[in-house]
């Protein structure tokens, strides 16, 4: 298990992660991020424990980027224990919508983000803030991850798709595997 937290003016983040299957306990002001980060841990197949208190009273924007900060840093964390499969990939249905996601666990952050969202905002959570919570997670683990939508019939489904692909993808990516993931023979 891989723990790390944020304190800061705006924020306290503790979380701790282990990839395999078990009790997620999410404790947060904001129940839309919440039920996204219940939905990735159920398709990653991880256990996870967090607390975030932030200034949400302003906005979310402050605790979104900073427990993609937290997250971001604890899969690293977890991820260079052994050596993993490196890649993953899923393409996600919900009804309507289609997701295409790829994940390179390549020790270097990146996101490229393709995700149409038709309002700015669903439950009262400012959507465009989900880009800002994976450009932290990306930035901070170290991986690169690609967003791409193909159709989207509502901004939840799109969501939705958005994580639990996230999820598979990095389930497949943080496989444990006996050979050195890279030609460079350098891992993370």
């Amino acid at each position: 298990m891989s723990d790390a937290e944020r304190k800061t003016k705006e924020t306290a983040i503790s979380l701790s992660v282990e990839f395999e299957p078990g009790d997620v306990a999410i404790e947060m002001p904001c129940g839309f991020l919440r039920h996204m980060l219940e939905l990735l841990c159920h398709h990653a197949g991880w256990k996870m424990r967090c607390h975030a208190d932030g200034d949400v009273d302003v906005d979310a924007h402050h605790i979104t980027e900073d427990v993609g900060i937290v997250l971001g840093k604890a899969v690293k964390e977890e991820a260079s224990k052994q050596y993993r499969n490196r890649y993953g990939w899923c393409a996600m249905p919900m009804d309507g919508t289609l997701v295409i996601v790829a994940v390179d666990l390549s020790g270097r952050g990146s996101l490229t983000w393709n995700a149409p969202f038709t309002s700015p905002s669903c439950g009262g959570y400012d959507l465009e803030l989900l880009e800002e919570f994976w450009k932290a997670v990306t930035r901070e683990a170290q991986f690169s991850l690609h967003v791409h939508t193909l159709v989207v019939d509502n901004n939840h489904h799109l969501a939705e798709a958005i994580f639990k692909g996230i999820g598979r993808a990095l389930r497949q990516a943080l496989t444990v595997t006996d050979a050195m993931p890279s030609s460079k023979g350098v891992w993370i």
